[in-house]
């Protein structure tokens, strides 16, 4: 399909902050990732930077910039969000447990939606916490697509291993039994947006001696299928 708007400029910019989607990235992956040359990558990146479009981490990475944000926000909602509420309410029904979407921000995962389990021993996560990338179902599913470079990075001293991460791949989605925190298990599946890359992670959690030590055999289809709903929620409102 071609993409081109016939205005080369803002094609290339677009190629820059699409690239930007996966999270934060160099300038050399940014080169691969757009198949453009290093000078024009350089140059569009530092006019995005001015306009605070695109910005850069402690470790000086590109990632995608502040405006975005407050352009999203004014724009009245996130898609994600907006959509999130329905999908969260009916997976807490279904399975009991509490549930949440997570999205990766730098270095940390955090919660931007939540449908907590109303009653009895929960695992309760506030929109708006921030938890490791290290450790997690959630955070296995939004390492796992990752590319190589940032796979290897987000493995260093993780809790789980590239073996782990091989079969959420596999499967399509992630479980974890104390890793976060002990006595906790927990299932996740990935959310992609309208281009593919994995976006955002759907879970549920909640004490290990309800949701087994197996807890994917029991809860991986109906998460999965919440994943998917929230997937096509957002191909759907960019169609």
């Amino acid at each position: 399909m071609d993409n081109s708007s016939g205005v080369g400029v803002i094609d290339k910019a677009a190629m820059v902050l699409d690239a930007l989607e996966a999270g934060p990235t160099t300038l050399a992956q940014l080169v691969a990732a757009t198949g453009l040359a290093r000078p024009t990558v350089h140059r569009l990146a530092l006019a995005l930077m001015h306009h605070r479009l695109v910005g850069r981490d402690i470790q000086g990475r590109f990632v995608l910039g502040s405006r975005l944000v407050e352009l999203a926000s004014a724009a009245g909602e996130d898609r994600l969000i907006a959509s999130a509420g329905p999908v969260l309410l009916a997976l807490r029904d279904a399975t009991g447990e509490s549930s949440q979407v997570f999205r990766r921000q730098g270095e940390w995962r955090v919660c931007v939606a939540s449908a907590e389990r109303p009653i009895g021993l929960r695992d309760t996560i506030p929109v708006g916490t921030q938890l490791s990338m290290k450790a997690g179902s959630a955070a296995q599913v939004l390492l796992a697509w990752e590319d190589h470079d940032r796979l290897l990075e987000g493995l260093q001293n993780a809790r789980f291993t590239p073996t782990v991460l091989a079969g959420v791949r596999r499967r399509g989605w992630a479980q974890s039994l104390g890793e976060r925190e002990p006595g906790v298990a927990s299932v996740s599946a990935p959310v992609r947006g309208p281009s593919g890359r994995v976006i955002a992670a759907v879970s549920i959690s909640g004490p290990i001696e309800r949701l087994t030590r197996q807890p994917g055999r029991i809860h991986a289809e109906v998460v999965s299928k919440a994943a998917q709903q929230l997937t096509e929620a957002l191909r759907t409102n960019t169609d």
